[in-house]
Order: C-alpha cells, then structure tokens, then sequence
C-alpha cells in the first residue's frame, strides 16, 4: 500500500473532519457579536417586545463557531484561547444587561462614580467566568473525542448546569437564557416540567445545531449533507418554537380580588414621616385600600397600552386581600401607632392584610434586637396574624457579608441595611384561602418560589421595591422573571410594588393587569385560587441536576480518553 494512501488510526472519519481554520483574529469579533445579540431577547430600557425573543434562538452560534473552529495548529494553548473567548462574551453580556448596578450603587449606596463602576465591572468579571468555562468544557470535549458534532450534542448540558451553578454557588440566576421566551406560549409549556432550565436547553440546543451548519460545512467536507441536516433542523426547530410567540395561551378566568398598593414612595422616604405626615401617609393607605373599581392597564404598561376599567359594583363585598409593597415606609413590627393604623385599616376595609415591612425579635442569646425584611400580615379583624422573613438577603443591599473580612464596606455602602435572614417559608390562612409571599429579589429563585406551592399556596404574593433600579431595564428583568415562577407552578402571583410594575400574572406567566410606573395608586387585581401541583414544584431542579450530572460524568470519560489528534487542534500541544 502506498503510503500516500494510507488513512493515519489517529486521524478521523471523513465525516468527523474539522473545518478549515478561519483567521485567528475573526474569532474574537464572533464572541462580540454573541454578545451583542444575547442582550437583544431581554428589555433593555422597557417592556420587551414579544418578537425580539428571536435572538435567543441564535445569539449563541457566533461564539460556538469561534470556540470549536480549530486555530492555527502552530498556535499553543488552545483551550486557553476557548475560555478566553467565552470569558469575553460573558462580561460584555454582564456589563450590558446589568448596566442598572452602576446607576444603584451610584444614586443609592453613596459611593463615587468610579467606585460604582468597579463594582459593575468586578461584578461582570465574576459571573463571566461561568461563560468561560462553558467554551472551555466545550472546547475539552471536541479536542479529546475529535468530534465536533459531540461537542456540540453536550453545549446545552453544559449551559444549563452553569445556570444552575450560578443559582446555587453565586446565587445570581438573573435573567437566565430562558427567560427569554415569557412570552411564548408554546416553548413554556416545558416549564411546569423542568423550570426555565428547559427553555435554556432547548434554546442552547437550537443555537449548538445551526453552529453545526457551519462548522461541519467547510471545505474539508466532500460531503455536505452533514451540512444541511444540522442547519434544516436548526432552522425548523427555531421556526417552530419561535412560532409559539404568536400562539395565544389559556385565558384562565378569575374568581377573587386583591387591591394592590403602589405608594410611588423615594427610597429613603421612611425617615419623613413624623407627625401629621404619618396620619396623611396612613389615610392614603386606608383610602387607596378601599379602590376596588378603577382604571388600569389591560397587560404590560407600554405606549399604546389598552385601559379598561373595573366598575363598582351596586353592592361591593371586602376584598380577598390588600397587599402594601416593600417600600421606605417606617412600618415596624410591635410599634404602638403602626399597629393601631393597621387594625384600623382592616377594619375599614374588611380584609386581611399583606404589609411589607420590619420585623423584630429580641434575641437573649446576643442581648440585642434582630431585624428581619419582613411581610406582616394582619387578620381582617385587624389582629397580628404572622409574618413572613426574607430568606434570601441582598448582599452589600440588605447585608455584608463576610463582616469582619469586608468590614471596610460599611464605608463604601452608607445605606446597606442589616437584616437577619429568615428560615421558614410560611403559608398563611386568610379567609380559608392559603397565600405564600415572597420579597423582592427572592422572585429570581426558582427552586424556593415553588416551595410556597409545594406547601399549599393556592396564590404566591410578590411584594417588592424596585425603586432602587431607577428607570432602567432592571424592574422589566425583575418582571419577566416573576412571571415565570407563574408559569413554573400555574399559580396567579400578585406583584405589588412601590413604584412599579405592579400587576396580576395569570398561571400562564400572562400579565393581565397591572398600573403604569411611578404613578400612585391602587390595582384591583382580579385573581383565582389554584390547587394543582406541577412536576417542578414537586421536584424542584431534577432536570438542571440531570444536567449537571451528566456534564460532570462526560468531562470525567472525555478526560480521562488518550487525546486524539485533530486538525487544526494542534494534536499534542498543551492545554
């Protein structure tokens, strides 16, 4: 036999060849361009338009083309220039999509312009890590089976497992890939199943076939046939999944109404109320309490919004609930006169109340007061019924951690406040009926929201002040991720804010009513008591942990394989 024509053992199979190397230097526009794309399905400065979510479903391809196209085979460190890549697009995405932090740590932690700015950047350096090691893991995988096509197959494993780490390691899951497709009826049906970490895999999955398109389709192929059945797949799956947008979801009917409280407060205003100030801040909350019949928005409040108006009734009967947002307000559990204003309150208005505010408990062991960020909930006999303690904490917002190692940000943060973390996730009995709220930033964690439906929440109350975020895309992050607790439990959540967006989201994560921002007054939320029991609430994060697990168990075999020598991964050359 010639050896001209002879086929090396270590080479691979004409359908495994890798294609040709493109210019070095074009990779790393490619990891921008991601980027630049992946903020494009997420609100940037308002209410996002349904049909942007399109770029989810490609955002991800200019980066996978420049992770997997080999390099120059004369070029050392191969994987290192894979992490690098993705570590790249990983901080642009933070720093665009979390721009809000700079203007938070600016207005309202008393810190100078470049020190905000650090924090952004050192915030966006920390969580871009999780994109570096996914064109890492990636990248290892292609380079030791010699397989393009496997390295592809296992990218949404490996993104959805980083999500899930960044939920359970830095606790920062914000506007995860998922997220992006709220408002498609069709894809979010796998919610109730696996959590918004299904969306992200189908989503990654789709990205990880048109890359193959590429990828697969160079010169080095004879055959291009490859070629076509990834980018036809790709492309018909992205058809039909984007097709969901436009697909109108259940329109679950209401059966109870909330009246939902937006004061439109300053951060910083709880310090103002002195004297008569307390009895007008207190008769506006009695007042707005008792607006059962008023305008509102009929979905996202956006220009062009639709109004409709709930029209009182000849004989109206109490409402279910009324819910006052976390908010500035000097509302602290066991004091006289806040007490006595809250009885009033739910006397006047016949119904129980959900009243974001202090709580506090003398602890013997350290001889000192506890503060909790808490919701007070008051009978409508107007009797102290509980209350419910965030559990979930900001950190350098509600409190520092590591105090005696960071003992020096008290300097930095003037108005960090200092809570104690609550430990039990409470459902409460109103009126025969069982509610579970949550506080603020706790609406981005999906695994705990569920535990309030797993207890036997019929509705999930979400009381929160997004008024720290200022007017950026932060409180329309916030809102999105709220309606996918809805959809993940098929529970109605009733959202009340201080200055905005306060709103009822029906089961299928559809906002059906809401109030416009930074305007003062009341929503009456129309709502329904559910029973039902998805399988994420049930069990939580089975999927994303599958996926975690098998990303571990698939990096551990691909490790320890001999490494194969590919063209254009540089064979033995070192990691």
């Amino acid at each position: 036999m010639q050896p001209s024509t002879r086929k090396s053992a270590a080479s691979p199979s004409n359908s495994e060849v890798l294609p040709s190397a493109p210019g070095g230097w074009t990779s790393w526009p490619a990891a921008t361009l991601s980027a630049a794309l992946l903020e494009l399905p997420f609100p940037l400065a308002g209410p996002l338009p349904p049909w942007r979510s399109i770029f989810a479903w490609f955002a991800l391809v200019p980066l996978l083309w420049a992770v997997l196209s080999p390099q120059n085979p004369t070029r050392s460190h191969p994987a290192r220039r894979a992490f690098l890549l993705a570590y790249v697009c990983g901080v642009l995405w933070y720093l665009g999509n979390c721009y809000w932090i700079y203007n938070t740590m600016l207005m309202y932690g008393d810190l100078p312009r470049w020190v905000a700015a650090l924090l952004l950047l050192g915030f966006s350096l920390v969580l871009g890590l999780y994109f570096g090691l996914f064109g890492l893991g990636v990248h290892v995988i292609g380079r030791s089976t010699g397989s393009t096509r496997l390295a592809l197959a296992v990218a949404p494993f490996f993104w959805t497992a980083l999500d899930l780490a960044a939920a359970r390691i830095t606790s920062v899951p914000w506007d995860q890939l998922g997220y992006s497709q709220v408002d498609n009826a069709l894809i979010s049906q796998l919610a109730p199943w696996t959590g918004v970490y299904g969306l992200t895999f189908v989503l990654v999955a789709v990205n990880a076939l048109l890359a193959g398109g590429l990828l697969l389709g160079s010169r080095a192929h004879r055959n291009l046939s490859g070629r076509w059945a990834w980018t036809l797949c790709g492309a018909f799956l992205l058809a039909v999944g984007f097709a969901g947008v436009f697909v109108p979801p259940p329109q679950p009917g209401p059966a109870a109404t909330a009246v939902l409280i937006q004061p439109d407060l300053n951060v910083g205003e709880a310090n103002n109320w002195f004297g008569v100030s307390w009895n007008q801040h207190i008769a506006q909350f009695t007042r707005l309490a008792q607006e059962q019949c008023n305008v509102y928005i009929a979905g996202i409040p956006q220009t062009g919004a639709p109004t409709a108006k709930i029209d009182c009734p000849p004989y109206p009967t109490p409402p279910d609930l009324v819910a006052w947002p976390e908010s500035p307000a000097p509302f602290i559990q066991g004091e006289p006169r806040f007490a006595e204003a809250m009885r009033a309150t739910a006397l006047a208005v016949h119904a129980p109340l959900v009243v974001g505010g202090v709580g506090t408990d003398y602890s013997p062991e350290d001889q000192a007061w506890r503060y909790y960020n808490s919701a007070l909930i008051i009978g409508a006999d107007g009797h102290f019924a509980g209350r419910y303690d965030k559990i979930h904490l900001v950190p350098f917002g509600e409190y520092i951690p590591f105090q005696e190692l960071l003992s020096f940000a008290h300097k930095l943060t003037g108005r960090v406040g200092q809570f104690t973390r609550g430990q039990v996730r409470t459902v409460f009995l109103l009126n025969g009926h069982r509610y579970g709220v949550f506080i603020c930033y706790e609406a981005v964690f999906a695994d705990e929201v569920r535990q309030f439906a797993r207890r036997g929440a019929q509705v999930l109350v979400n009381i929160s002040d997004d008024g720290w975020y200022g007017d950026t895309s932060a409180p329309w992050q916030h809102l999105n991720m709220a309606r996918m607790r809805a959809i993940e439990n098929r529970r109605w959540i009733l959202r009340d804010t201080n200055t905005g967006v306060t709103a009822s989201i029906d089961p299928y994560g559809r906002v059906r009513q809401s109030l416009p921002r930074h305007q003062i007054g009341a929503l009456p939320a129309q709502f329904a008591f559910r029973d039902q029991i998805t399988f994420y609430t049930a069990h939580g994060d089975v999927f994303a942990w599958a996926c975690a697990l098998f990303s571990l168990g698939i990096v551990a075999w691909a490790g320890g394989r001999p490494q194969r020598k590919q063209a254009g991964y540089g064979g033995s050359r070192s990691l």
